[in-house]
């Protein structure tokens, strides 16, 4: 398998599927292409992106090619079996699932005022009250998960699922940006960030050499 993903640094739906792969436990090649250079434009043209319309992560699986990042997980999960990547009590899974869903089609208003850098601890901004509300309602769902399927582990559903690989990004923005958290939700992010994947990931985001200059304000 092939995956190509985007700069570490920024691209949170390139987290999402690296976090997939591994999760898998299969062998994967990671193919960076860093977002909006010239390698990134001249790729885009070609074959190998044709499927994504030129967007990332996408994984190569032989001759198949899997875009988006919960399509992934969905195509993962189906080769080495879903209690992998998805809490294995049905309602902890539907819970779960549901989560998953929500954070790929929701919070439009985190991503745009809240961006991905890994690499920075910007000071509190104001935020609008609608990303406020969105900051709310992922509190509420963390919360809910934590308090009904936690048990001892520190994952949101105990063991490290899909759902977690999902929301991972949300804990890095969280810090990037310095958002006062409950105590609850504080020790999840914790834990993610400190979860080994998350460390490899950051780490090599570090050593990177490509700055995309409107990531790195605190606007």
């Amino acid at each position: 398998m092939k995956l190509i993903i985007g700069n570490k640094a920024y691209s949170s739906w390139s987290m999402r599927g690296w976090l997939a792969c591994k999760q898998s436990g299969l062998p994967f090649e990671e193919v960076t292409v860093p977002m909006f250079g010239e390698e990134w434009e001249q790729r885009r043209e070609g074959n190998e992106f044709a499927a994504s319309s030129g967007k990332v992560p996408m994984l190569w699986d032989g001759e198949t090619v899997v875009w988006d990042s919960l399509a992934i997980v969905d195509w993962l999960a189906d080769k080495v079996g879903r209690d992998r990547f998805w809490p294995k009590d049905e309602g902890a899974r539907g819970m779960a699932r549901s989560m998953a869903a929500e954070m790929h089609s929701s919070f439009p208003n985190l991503r745009r005022e809240m961006p991905v850098n890994v690499r920075k601890i910007f000071p509190p901004k104001e935020l609008s009250e609608e990303t406020i509300s969105e900051i709310a309602r992922i509190l509420e769902i963390w919360a809910q998960a934590r308090a009904r399927y936690g048990g001892e582990n520190p994952f949101l559903f105990g063991d490290f699922t899909a759902a977690d690989i999902m929301y991972a990004p949300v804990c890095t923005r969280f810090v990037t940006w310095s958002v006062k958290l409950p105590p609850f939700a504080q020790a999840y992010v914790q834990a993610i960030l400190s979860h080994s994947w998350m460390q490899d990931w950051i780490d090599a985001a570090q050593d990177e050499p490509w700055i995309i200059e409107k990531y790195e304000k605190a606007t």
